[in-house]
């Protein structure tokens, strides 16, 4: 157990607010993997100027401390995204991941099993700070007969809420990522600060992808060598196929559970189709994998794929292009942009998407060329 160098009174207020997101059903075991989670982590935090100066610090891990900033401050002087603590201070917290998240659906379905939490609203997946814990709720859901999925995750987002305690740190679970990449991921976690909507995780995801994808393209238009920029075409090339590649399999699964029913015979035959589909996509992965030059990087996540992964996948970019058109809508004014994604908060949930699907259909309708 690490040995915590903060003040009594600020363990007490950082515990009293952490507290306040967990769900309200969950045990005391996991309010306090959380809470301890995160005091270690902000324990092992440092500013970037300390590590900077320490002679210690390797100079490769300099240079990307650096290159931190200055698309920090990009962030700030080009998106108006937030001016506070966060991605001012670095933590290498010797693990892969910061936190494990476990996502859980149904046999037939998509949709995401949730848990509600009183500050952040209901979400469709419970975070971990180690991974046998995360492993060892998947093996419950398992056992209720929902297919599960555990995933690390690199970063993950307080919504502004621990700046008062020096803000989300920057961490070696993503600092070595590619230019462009590292860009991607400090703009997404920015942008929860900006806009959130209590229980709609797709909305939220979405919008926080649609940010970092015009962020970090304006980025590396200005500020990226030739071959950081081609290194993250070639990387946003990739994803861009991957991602249609898991879009026709989350519409074909989707046509195939419409015809849910009890019948026993009719569980039968859905069971087949799925199994054909999944097999399907498998093969056509395959084939998508044969011109990426030996890249593997969905290697692990294509071998486990499952409703639950799948679910999860959606959320992250189900309604980006409606940001997209949106954004375009408000002239690419990142201010106007974020005002009236705020207005969408205040609507219904469903009217909301609805809207979003709306931008997104006019946009088309405008360029259909693309």
């Amino acid at each position: 157990m690490v040995s915590l160098r903060i003040s009594p009174r600020t363990a007490a207020l950082l515990a009293g607010t952490l507290l306040l997101g967990l769900p309200g059903c969950a045990s005391l075991g996991y309010y306090w993997q959380s809470v301890s989670g995160h005091l270690q982590l902000i324990n092992a935090a440092r500013p970037v100027d300390d590590w900077l100066q320490d002679s210690e610090t390797p100079e490769k891990l300099k240079t990307r401390l650096a290159l931190s900033q200055k698309i920090r401050r990009f962030a700030v002087s080009e998106l108006q995204l937030p001016d506070n603590a966060s991605y001012q201070r670095y933590a290498d917290l010797r693990r892969k991941a910061v936190v494990w998240n476990v996502s859980a659906a149904p046999e037939f379905s998509l949709a995401l099993h949730t848990w509600c939490f009183p500050v952040t609203g209901c979400v469709g997946y419970k975070g971990f700070f180690e991974e046998a814990e995360a492993r060892a709720e998947a093996k419950k859901l398992g056992a209720e007969g929902l297919e599960v999925s555990v995933y690390g995750v690199p970063a993950y987002s307080t919504l502004g809420w621990m700046n008062w305690a020096g803000g989300d740190p920057l961490l070696n679970t993503f600092i070595g990522y590619p230019e462009g990449e590292l860009a991607r991921l400090i703009f997404h976690e920015l942008a929860h600060q900006v806009v959130y909507a209590t229980d709609d995780m797709d909305f939220n995801e979405s919008f926080a992808t649609a940010v970092e994808r015009l962020g970090s393209t304006r980025w590396l238009s200005q500020h990226g060598s030739p071959a950081a920029r081609k290194e993250y075409e070639l990387y946003s090339e990739r994803r861009l196929q991957f991602r249609t590649l898991t879009l026709g399999l989350r519409r074909e699964l989707s046509e195939i559970y419409k015809q849910n029913t009890a019948s026993a015979l009719d569980r039968r035959a859905q069971v087949a189709m799925k199994n054909v589909a999944m097999q399907a996509f498998h093969a056509r992965y395959a084939e998508l994998k044969a011109a990426w030059d030996g890249y593997a990087g969905y290697d692990r996540w294509v071998a486990s794929t499952n409703n639950a992964s799948l679910g999860a996948l959606a959320a992250y970019d189900e309604m980006v292009p409606g940001f997209e058109a949106l954004f375009v809508r408000e002239g690419k004014d990142w201010r106007r942009f974020y005002a009236a994604v705020k207005r969408l908060t205040t609507l219904p949930k469903q009217e909301r998407h609805a809207l979003l699907h709306t931008f997104m259909a006019n946009q088309n309708k405008e360029t259909p060329d693309g």
